[in-house]
């Protein structure tokens, strides 16, 4: 099969390793690997997690590849970005585990791995740590600060792209199996928590009356 493999600005510099690691265990495999680029940090073209999502959109459903390798830093914009797509069905892979699980259970046709950030030992104080460092400061402001203005621009980015391919919320409730739907706010305390904060009349009133029904 044809492997599209697409860097992201932020790690372009770790092109040719990721690149020949690819190749190093597709192409004896029989599969073929074509690199969309970043090929370098110098590159005219500088790929951004949202742009990897389209790419892979553009690629798996025009059939020009049968699987895309992406990431970023941490994986998750690119997971993100991909996932925006009609078609694109893309896990975060941060170990073998995680991969060999995603192709047995997902069976995806999408993978992005982080080429920054690390995972290992006392994982469960990194989780922790994960947990402070959201919910104990300010989300939005970017790391690194004079990096907040083009992180913003590309979250905004994100969110117009994904409204241009999907559904909007309303459309999705009406449009699924209604049963399932119902099956899934019926939990215990479903109606309290939602019908108590949920601020947008038309979707509560849509769930007010699949509960009823």
């Amino acid at each position: 099969m044809n492997i599209a493999l697409i860097i992201e600005n932020s790690q372009a510099a770790k092109s040719e390793i990721v690149h020949d690691a690819l190749k190093t265990v597709a192409e004896p495999l029989g599969h073929n690997v074509h690199h969309y680029g970043m090929y370098s940090p110098e590159d005219n073209t500088q790929l951004t997690y949202i742009m990897n999502g389209l790419l892979a959109g553009i690629l798996l459903n025009s059939q020009a590849a049968d699987f895309v390798v992406t990431g970023c830093g941490t994986g998750m914009g690119s997971m993100l970005g991909c996932n925006a797509m009609p078609g694109v069905i893309c896990g975060l892979v941060i170990d073998p585990t995680d991969a060999f699980l995603f192709g047995q259970i997902n069976d995806g046709n999408a993978i992005s791995m982080p080429y920054a950030k690390g995972f290992g030992w006392a994982a469960e104080l990194n989780l922790q740590d994960c947990y402070r460092k959201l919910f104990e400061v300010e989300r939005g402001v970017g790391y690194p600060k004079e990096r907040a203005a083009i992180m913003a621009k590309n979250r905004n980015i994100l969110s117009e792209v994904k409204a241009a391919s999907h559904h909007d919320m309303l459309t999705v409730l009406k449009s699924v199996d209604q049963d399932l739907l119902k099956t899934a706010i019926s939990g215990e305390r479903f109606q309290e928590y939602f019908f108590a904060n949920a601020k947008d009349e038309a979707i509560a009133e849509y769930v007010k009356s699949v509960l009823a029904s």
